[in-house]
């Protein structure tokens, strides 16, 4: 569920590398500057999922983060940040604003866009990180309340840091039994704390079903093995009318049937290839993804790709070369 650094047991020549690639690989891609020499840099982090977002919690000596230009261009997912002091106070800076955060408070910084994070007195910190789509604000709301310290002024802002530093505190609301239940009310606090900094929450309702088809997809590819996955399902999650659902994909051109077992044939192909796919059965596979019966998963994979699973797997693994 977690992984961890301590780079106490880590040689003093080999830390900054190690801190780095743990950073880039867990949470964002930064230029890291390290304020002590070598021998005297310290750092510990832990690292665990809750659904889409990546919760962090960071302690290390004086450090800067710079989000720069070039890896704003390398991003893959654009993302929002939140920065929850613990102890000490720490300094962003985004758009030409800067803020500075105390124990209590956060702020929230774009993955999108250059940022600058000093950690002048060492990193106390919980950081969270969430996909922009999840959120659903427009892009004037976000970028107006990036770089603002969040906490004193705002009762919803004090309740979320209280609220997401149980969240990366707890190992047990990570679990894989909470932590579904704990996705949409994270989200939903947080939206809420920009929405009411910003002071218009009437900008939140054109976003939210601009992006509904979205939002819905994502849902569907995180609960394509649930075998009872159905429209009913999938339009209770969203707080819409089954009717609805298909207005929306509709529009986007999508057939919820046809898209759903396609996903699924492309997950069932994934594994048939994959270093694992002679270990499982192909019925196993296929009920792993949600198709319940095999002679049906056998037919409609047939349609889709011209061969039965098990000429496609072997068909793959023939071709792969021999070392």
């Amino acid at each position: 569920m977690s992984t961890g650094l301590d780079t106490a047991y880590i040689p003093p020549q080999d830390r900054e590398e190690v801190i780095r690639h743990a950073v880039w690989d867990s949470i964002v891609v930064v230029d890291i500057d390290h304020r002590p020499p070598g021998n005297e840099i310290r750092a510990r982090m832990e690292v665990g999922t809750v659904g889409p977002l990546r919760v962090c919690t960071a302690r290390s000596t004086a450090v800067t983060l710079r989000r720069t230009e070039r890896l704003v261009r390398k991003d893959e997912e654009p993302s929002l940040f939140l920065s929850l002091q613990v102890r000490g106070t720490s300094m962003g800076a985004q758009y030409g604003r800067e803020c500075v955060v105390r124990p209590g408070e956060f702020a929230v910084f774009q993955s999108n866009a250059p940022y600058t994070l000093l950690f002048d007195e060492g990193v106390d910190h919980h950081f969270l990180r969430l996909p922009l789509t999840a959120l659903a604000l427009p892009d004037r709301l976000l970028r107006d309340t990036t770089t603002v310290t969040l906490g004193a002024g705002n009762p919803l802002a004090r309740l979320a840091y209280t609220y997401f530093s149980q969240l990366a505190d707890s190992d047990e609301l990570r679990a894989s039994g909470p932590a579904s239940a704990v996705v949409a009310p994270s989200i939903e606090l947080l939206r809420a704390v920009l929405i009411t900094q910003h002071g218009d929450a009437g900008l939140a309702k054109e976003p939210l079903e601009a992006t509904l088809s979205l939002r819905i997809t994502q849902y569907i590819r995180e609960h394509l093995a649930d075998p009872d996955l159905s429209a009913a399902r999938i339009a209770a999650a969203h707080g819409i009318s089954v009717r609805h659902l298909y207005v929306v994909l509709s529009r986007a051109g999508i057939s919820l049937g046809d898209w759903i077992r396609a996903r699924r044939l492309e997950a069932c192909t994934r594994e048939l290839t994959g270093p694992a796919g002679r270990l499982r059965t192909i019925a196993a596979i296929a009920r792993s993804w949600g198709f319940v019966n095999a002679a049906h998963f056998s037919k409609v994979f047939k349609q889709a790709y011209g061969m039965s699973p098990r000429a496609y797997r072997e068909e793959h693994h023939r071709r792969e070369p021999h070392g």
